[in-house]
């Protein structure tokens, strides 16, 4: 390996590009892991989630190396004739086809949807349960066993997006590394910060509303662009996060009052 090619100007700026990415597309799996992590005992979730993240950078780096495998599943299965499809040159429409990545964003899609519904749900319904009660209900290994599952779909849009922006795997599996890094820094710090405000909590499940509703489009070749998805999760962020800072100054107020 030629140091002197991997380290150049244009495979830093890859590099550089491409941990960026990794790092946002890595918010839906903190998400997810905290999610699910607040519901263990005090003493797992610190480790499951650290797991979770290293099993998520270990599914990335085995996708990079099979990658003419992952290209292969581009590769139409069937196709659906309720469903059409625009023609690239614009000259009319054609039924849908289905690929081997559109069923697993399908399928992945359908799950987090269901998932993110019935934590809703147990959040709500489930909120004058005690608490320790409420964590118990589920494992380590079925926490786990979760993010394997979503961690497949999720790195489908990794891996492809790091193919398409670099040549080279060993800045492809470099970038994931430091991105995985990074997030197994912030995670506690996220999972914490969720865990505290009930209304967080919601706002996080909303965001895996919206992911998986974007997993299904793009199984059913209805590509959305992510941007505004992401921008309109960063703005409801930013007004929680304002409403959580309004409150906190005024229980003072009210106390004194």
């Amino acid at each position: 390996m030629d140091g002197t090619v991997l380290f150049s100007f244009d495979s830093l700026i890859a590099l550089l590009s491409l941990t960026a990415i990794e790092i946002v597309l890595g918010i839906d799996n903190i998400i997810f892991l905290a999610i699910l992590t607040d519901r263990l005992p005090e003493n797992q979730r610190h480790r499951t989630r650290n797991i979770g993240l290293v099993l998520a950078m270990v599914m990335r780096i085995a996708l990079l190396f099979a990658i003419f495998w992952v290209m292969r599943l581009t590769t139409p299965l069937f196709e659906v004739p309720f469903f059409t499809e625009s023609l690239a040159d614009g000259t009319g429409v054609m039924p849908l086809s289905i690929s081997g990545r559109d069923l697993i964003l399908l399928l992945g899609g359908l799950f987090l949807l269901a998932k993110a519904t019935f934590e809703i749900h147990n959040l709500m319904e489930g909120a004058h349960e005690p608490g320790v009660q409420r964590k118990g209900a589920i494992s380590a290994g079925a926490v786990l066993s979760q993010v394997v599952l979503l961690d497949l779909v999720f790195s489908l849009d990794s891996v492809i997006t790091a193919v398409g922006m670099a040549d080279r795997i060993e800045v492809m599996i470099t970038a994931v590394i430091v991105a995985v890094a990074v997030m197994i820094a912030f995670a506690g710090a996220v999972s914490r910060f969720i865990a505290r405000h009930p209304s967080m909590k919601t706002l996080a499940l909303a965001f895996l509303v919206m992911i998986g509703v974007l997993l299904v489009a793009d199984g059913l070749g209805q590509h959305l662009p992510r941007g505004y998805v992401y921008f309109a999760m960063a703005f409801s962020l930013l007004v929680e996060l304002i409403n959580l800072k309004a409150t906190t100054r005024r229980q003072p107020a009210e106390a004194a009052g």
